[in-house]
């Protein structure tokens, strides 16, 4: 089981990309690498990396402001595009926590809430005004996941978020762990009707 996570703290980046696909997160040619360690450096690559692989200083996140960013105000539709998961991962192991948009791809949304990425959906004039704040000086902001608040200075916003969802990341479950907890004692009383030769023998040995 992973940790839990109550609370999301860390500085913010306006991130004002609209239509972010996954391509763009991790270009095709990095999805041979199945890790989820390493993964990070090759985010955002084309538009990280100038052809010679120095860095790009007109990317926001190459910018000394924002290099120590672990949340993003994104525009709308981020993670549009193919259902590569590991465009979560390299944004993770990037040391992203927590994306902030008006709109979601859903199947990135989705492979996000399998990895405890938090995704927060919030109205695009609250989104804007996030991004302005965190333009203007440093924005270090709050997420109380249990509360679904944002909490930056002098203020407070709410969000909506799924209690299963909520459940998730407040307990750290990954996809078994969920099934286990919805449906572990149907599980357990299909399996117990079976008979012993289609159990395999170490299941039989697990404790009940």
């Amino acid at each position: 089981m992973q940790r839990g996570v109550n609370v999301i703290e860390g500085k913010a980046a306006p991130f004002k990309y609209e239509n972010v696909d996954t391509d763009q997160i991790i270009p095709s040619e990095f999805l041979k690498i199945m890790s989820k360690r390493g993964i990070g450096r090759y985010c955002f690559y084309r538009w990280r990396y100038r052809e010679d692989g120095s860095l790009n200083p007109d990317f926001i996140l190459n910018n000394p402001k924002y290099s120590d960013a672990s949340i993003l105000i994104a525009g709308k539709n981020f993670g549009i595009g193919s259902s590569r998961e590991n465009a979560v991962w390299a944004l993770k192991d990037m040391g992203i926590k927590c994306i902030i948009a008006p709109s979601f791809g859903d199947i990135f949304y989705m492979n996000s809430v399998k990895n405890l990425l938090l995704c927060i959906k919030l109205p695009e004039e609250h989104v804007e005004k996030l991004q302005d704040m965190a333009e203007k000086t440093e924005l270090y902001l709050k997420i109380d996941i249990e509360n679904s608040t944002i909490n930056y200075p002098g203020g407070e916003m709410k969000f909506d978020l799924d209690q299963t969802v909520k459940e998730r990341f407040l307990k750290g479950l990954d996809e078994i762990e969920t099934t286990l907890t919805y449906y572990g004692e149907k599980i357990k009383e299909y399996e117990d009707k079976m008979p012993s030769f289609i159990i395999p023998k170490a299941r039989r040995f697990l404790p009940d």
